[in-house]
């Protein structure tokens, strides 16, 4: 009687345990589907601030987001798999992108931790040195709808301050028509409103 009360304890448990797995891996694989989607909106929606970067950084690292994400969709996947199905195939195969899924994790963040700051730099370097050089010149129609648009979003003007825009060769050029900063610097867009840079219609805090 012991015995049999012991066994269905067991087997009690182990339904649990079952349903527990497939609950963590179903919320696994959500998990993986919203990296995912995060990665294919950076490229999507941010792609006009491709042609700001030095490096291809920006994109790398959103399709190492769609990686990751549908990687832990499989993950996942399998996961649920060999719970229902309780093949040990399944499980070496769960297991293998569990391990390779930690393994990209901590290259990841190691590499995070290594360039940040020297990517920051560059960026910013970078940054204001494409502004005051491109910005509204011929050809370079990508990179001026880039700056705007970056401005506009962050709220920003120059890469430092706005006086870095006093070095730009659009600023200096008569195509300015004597403004003092782009147009989008500006909190609120009117015509010719970069005329005058005064902190209650220019924004003073940098992009970088």
């Amino acid at each position: 009687m012991s015995q049999h009360y012991k066994d269905e304890q067991d087997d009690w448990i182990t339904v649990c345990l079952k349903y527990l797995l497939f609950v963590f891996n179903f919320l696994f694989w959500v998990g993986g589907a919203a990296v995912m989607a995060v990665g294919i909106w950076t490229l999507i929606d941010k792609s006009d601030y491709l042609s700001l970067l030095a490096s291809s950084t920006f994109a790398v690292s959103a399709y190492i987001l769609i990686f990751a994400g549908g990687l832990v969709m499989i993950t996942g996947f399998l996961g649920c798999c060999a719970v229902i199905r309780e093949q040990r195939s399944c499980l070496s195969m769960y297991f293998s992108c569990l391990l390779l899924i930690f393994l990209i994790e901590l290259v990841a963040g190691l590499l995070a931790y290594v360039y940040y700051q020297r990517l920051s730099d560059e960026l910013k370097q970078h940054l204001k040195q494409t502004m005051t050089e491109n910005y509204a010149q011929p050809g370079k129609d990508l990179i001026t709808h880039a700056v705007d648009r970056l401005q506009q979003d962050f709220k920003c003007c120059g890469s430092n301050n706005a006086s870095d825009w006093q070095y730009s060769v659009y600023i200096n050029s008569q195509e300015a028509e004597n403004r003092v900063v782009p147009d989008s610097c500006c909190k609120t867009i009117t015509p010719r409103c970069g005329l005058r840079a005064h902190p209650s219609n220019i924004y003073k805090v940098e992009v970088g």
